[in-house]
């Protein structure tokens, strides 16, 4: 098929987006990637993880949810019908990414995984509902949508910055410290899914299989890590301020320390109150300002130049033009 008829190539011709705009498409993505995150805990902590009773379908004869099923089963699709939405918003990065001169083959190819992600996790969620609320897929099915947050960061700070090679603004034992405090999050999020599976929201009214651990104890593990984090984070602050570092990185740092106390109070009071469901939910929303704060600060120890904000063709074809108009202004009059 000729490159013309390619429907992003069309739009392309057609419509030239500023990098501005590409950037709140990708932010927007980011909104939506933490949006499902909290959607989806309110499906489990509403019990209402086998509202629609199987997958495609919400029942063995109806798409969409039945009187019979009440509150739960329109909970239930109405998180399903959130993945179409975060597609379009996703098609509107991918489209615009493609359609910005120049092109950056980067961004699309970020815009693309992040709807592979997607579709990847509607399968695997509808593998969950006819397994029955299998607890190990169902922390994989919330893993999987911290791989598309942390795709849609990644593609939200590219499309931020130019495309040299990534230079680092710090020492590389910085960076190291910023990939362990990276790598410290992701076994805090890992941990949080077991004690979620290991917990008492189960996702469903009826009898659910339940990871077989002593909640208290992950738990205890759960807090003990995020001490860890913590230590980390203190111990990034006073190094960045030691070497100098620029100010982009010590700002992430002080969000990231606001988004730590934040789930501190909340993790804290959920605990203490018998994990109502409420707080619970904002323990999941806490969750994923920490992760978005550590991945923005490990982005932001590299510099890779400053945005293009133009095809470079045009202004070579600008300077040829002013070159000519220079030789004829200078050129006898006859």
């Amino acid at each position: 098929m000729p490159n013309s008829l390619n429907p992003l190539e069309l739009i392309a011709r057609r419509w030239q987006p500023s990098a501005r705009f590409v950037e709140r498409a990708a932010l927007a993505a980011v909104v939506m990637a933490i949006v499902i995150v909290v959607t989806g805990g309110a499906v489990r902590l509403t019990q209402s993880g086998l509202g629609c009773s199987t997958w495609p379908k919400c029942t063995p004869d109806s798409l969409t949810p039945t009187a019979a099923m009440g509150i739960n089963g329109l909970i239930e699709f109405g998180n399903r019908l959130l993945t179409y939405v975060l597609c379009a918003f996703i098609g509107l990065f991918i489209v615009a990414a493609r359609a910005r001169s120049p092109r950056r083959r980067s961004l699309t190819r970020l815009g693309w995984a992040q709807f592979w992600i997607v579709m990847g996790n509607a399968v695997w969620g509808g593998i969950v509902v006819l397994t029955g609320l299998n607890p190990y897929l169902v922390a994989a099915h919330f893993l999987l949508t911290t791989t598309l947050l942390t795709v849609c960061v990644l593609s939200w700070q590219r499309a931020r910055e130019g495309d040299e090679e990534p230079r680092d603004v710090v020492a590389r034992p910085v960076r190291q410290l910023a990939w362990l405090l990276v790598l410290a999050t992701g076994a805090l999020t890992v941990i949080g899914t077991a004690v979620t599976g290991a917990g008492p929201h189960a996702g469903d009214a009826h009898k659910v299989h339940r990871i077989p651990l002593n909640w208290q104890e992950i738990t205890q593990l759960h807090v003990d890590f995020v001490y860890i984090v913590v230590g980390l984070s203190v111990a990034m602050w006073f190094t960045l301020r030691a070497v100098k570092a620029p100010a982009a990185p010590r700002r992430v740092v002080l969000l990231l320390f606001g988004s730590l106390a934040l789930q501190g109070v909340i993790g804290y009071v959920q605990y203490f109150l018998g994990l109502p469901e409420l707080v619970v939910g904002l323990h999941m929303f806490g969750s994923t300002l920490v992760w978005i704060c550590v991945l923005r600060l490990l982005l932001a120890l590299r510099d890779r130049g400053p945005l293009q904000e133009e095809d470079p063709a045009e202004p070579a074809a600008d300077g040829a033009h002013e070159a000519l108009d220079a030789q004829v202004a200078s050129a006898p009059s006859r």
